[in-house]
């Protein structure tokens, strides 16, 4: 049996049926870290004891007859949640020594659940990127070809259960980076409504924009993590006091009736002749499954580029000045006076894309220039919020690319940010919004994967992954492994 290709809800029947304990599980998937990811860096830090440990106390339960569906279950944590203990270092020097003193509600969520953490995944420095070659641990690789990125900023995330290390890992989404590398890599990935999942114990990058997430092989794998994590959190003020929808029993509904909107600016210049392709015989699916289409109008999303690399700098640079060598995180040696100890301290922790970040979000809440940048990037936000609004009056979905093209060689945009932060046009809006959105397998080319953008309406997220699986169960393409990683 091969435990790593199997899904989650395979993977509880076989613990409940007693085919294999948490342990054997647990040992499986550490044994497959040791053996691959010195070719991915996908991890900066594997916890065996404490996973072992996690194992154990699943197997009690299990033995009592007791335990939910995710007993058991192994995952990888992004390496932006504190865990008690273990190492939480954001990707970054800053925080390479920093142990964190409490759980994240995420980590507590997922620990109640009676998952098993196998350790912490790699991931840009703070969030800040989209090809993870920002971290301060080196890049990722991209299972599917290791001389290419596996995108970002969850990249340790993405890669990790696309080479079968974790059978699902936890992951963070600013701007498209929980739904960019899932496309990158052949995975499904979700972005939650914002508020929808705590965000107390998540290291913030720029608060409004912040959501957790899951990267899974399938929909109904990431509909039963999603599920445990989500909820009404009071020791996070972002987060909304609502019922969780059952978002597993809704699953197997039909789609039929479903109304799909397709943006216009969506499939505009820009998007590889490829890529358009494998999204056109993708929605020729969803019409078999019946679904109906109709074109819909985001007229500002064009504008969401822009306007994120103002609001999201903004926001870092508030979120980073704690970071200073003073209470935690690195300290420069040697400093003789307070302003040497900030600078040095700050010069050395953070990497050259984080300092260029908080140096635009300085300049653009500054006087003078508060006006002219951060206020106007607002009232676009808002444009771009109320484009949304509108289209949801006629549509239960909006359907578009994930990313402009496949995965890209590592080093080939790293001088270039404006082309690298172009990787996210069509994902940032759906964060400037706050609206859920997922992104899934629909093919491949010349062998590499391509992602299907699904966005739905504030808290819809039952509706969005049950249409999502219908067109797994009806598409072969999720089920597909990069060889290497294959067996």
């Amino acid at each position: 049996m091969t435990l790593h290709k199997l899904s989650i809800k395979q993977l509880a029947d076989g613990l409940r049926g007693k085919q294999f304990s948490a342990r054997e599980l647990t040992q499986h998937y550490l044994g497959r870290i040791a053996a691959h990811d010195k070719d991915l860096n996908s991890f900066i830090t594997v916890t065996p004891e404490r996973a072992l440990a996690q194992a154990d106390a699943a197997d009690a339960v299990l033995a009592q007859g007791d335990g939910a569906t995710l007993t058991g279950i192994p995952l990888a944590q992004k390496d932006i949640f504190c865990t008690t203990g273990v190492r939480t270092s954001c990707g970054s020097k800053m925080l390479d020594q920093f142990v964190a003193p409490y759980d994240a509600t995420i980590v507590q969520k997922l620990d109640a659940a009676g998952m098993v953490m196998l350790g912490k995944a790699n991931m840009d420095e703070f969030a800040m990127g989209s090809s993870n070659e920002t971290s301060y641990y080196g890049p990722v690789k991209n299972p599917w070809d290791v001389t290419r990125v596996p995108g970002g900023s969850s990249g340790g995330s993405v890669a990790s259960v696309a080479a079968g290390l974790a059978p699902i890992a936890t992951a963070t989404d600013t701007g498209g980076s929980i739904r960019q590398p899932a496309a990158l890599t052949n995975l499904t990935g979700i972005k939650p409504t914002y508020g929808r999942v705590s965000r107390y114990g998540m290291i913030a990058f720029a608060s409004s924009l912040d959501q957790a997430g899951v990267v899974a092989r399938s929909a109904e794998d990431a509909a039963y993590v999603l599920q445990a994590m989500s909820g009404f959190d009071p020791k996070d003020s972002t987060s909304i006091e609502r019922p969780v929808d059952d978002l597993v029993s809704g699953l197997n509904q039909s789609i039929k009736g479903l109304r799909i909107g397709l943006p216009s600016e969506y499939f505009a210049d820009g998007l590889a002749p490829g890529v358009r392709e494998r999204i056109e015989q993708a929605i020729d699916v969803f019409k078999q499954l019946g679904a109906t289409f109709s074109e819909v109008s985001l007229p500002n999303s064009p504008l969401s580029v822009p306007t994120y690399y103002v609001v999201a700098p903004a926001e870092a640079s508030s979120n980073l000045a704690r970071f200073d060598g003073v209470r935690y995180g690195h300290r420069a040696e040697g400093a003789k006076t307070l302003e040497e100890l900030y600078k040095r301290s700050r010069g050395e922790g953070f990497g050259a894309e984080v300092q260029r970040r908080i140096m635009i979000g300085t300049y653009v809440l500054s006087h003078g220039y508060y006006d002219a940048y951060y206020l106007q990037a607002q009232k676009v936000r808002r444009l771009i919020y109320d484009d949304f609004k509108r289209a949801f009056e006629h549509v239960d979905l909006v359907l578009g690319p994930t990313a402009t093209d496949v995965a890209f060689k590592l080093g080939a945009k790293t001088d270039d940010p404006v082309a690298m932060y172009l990787n996210d046009i069509y994902t940032i809006a759906a964060n400037l919004a706050g609206i859920p959105a997922m992104s899934l397998s629909c093919g491949f080319v010349e062998g590499l994967p391509v992602g299907l953008q699904l966005m739905g309406n504030f808290f819809d997220e039952a509706r969005m992954l049950n249409a999502a699986h219908q067109y797994q169960q009806a598409t072969d393409f999720h089920t597909q492994w990069p060889k290497e990683f294959e067996s």
